[in-house]
């Protein structure tokens, strides 16, 4: 008999609205890219070097995009600035899988990511095909060292 397992759908920031995630919610999405490198961006609308990062972050998920790479956006805003968070992901062309974070706990969400990572932002976890948490980037990160840690793991 075969195991059907849940779909994560991703709404895409075209689209009416953010799709939220929570604790829970953040492990699916893991499970649900496995066999892919995946970089998820935290990002808010409000954080001047989130906004300027994103762009050549979606050019790198283009680019690498055919080799197994998959950019996950998971905006930090509250709901009533989602509207701007799409707006963002709309002028940058994004269309990949786009998030609001709505956690039950934040600092709870904060630490089954990363137990390092204060909640600061920008910031970046790059995932292996496996699933398996590489490399964390908390603040402004260098595109080309992120791109070279990528494709060790393409």
């Amino acid at each position: 008999m075969k195991r059907i397992l849940p779909v994560l759908f991703a709404i895409p920031c075209l689209s009416a609205s953010l799709a939220t995630v929570d604790e829970s919610g953040f492990q699916k999405l893991i499970a649900a890219h496995k066999g892919k490198v995946v970089l998820y961006d935290f990002w808010a609308t409000w954080c001047d070097s989130c906004r300027a990062e994103l762009p050549p972050l979606v050019q790198l998920a283009n680019k690498l995009r055919p080799q197994g790479f998959e950019l996950v956006t998971i905006s930090a805003d509250e709901p009533e600035q989602a509207a701007d968070a799409r707006k963002v992901l709309k002028q940058i062309a994004f269309t990949g899988p786009a998030y609001r974070k709505q956690a039950v706990n934040d600092e709870n969400f904060i630490n089954s990511i990363d137990k390092s990572w204060s909640g600061a932002l920008p910031a970046l976890f790059l995932y292996d095909k496996a699933g398996h948490k590489v490399r964390s980037y908390i603040g402004e990160t260098d595109i080309k060292a992120l791109e070279a840690a990528v494709r060790k793991l393409l």
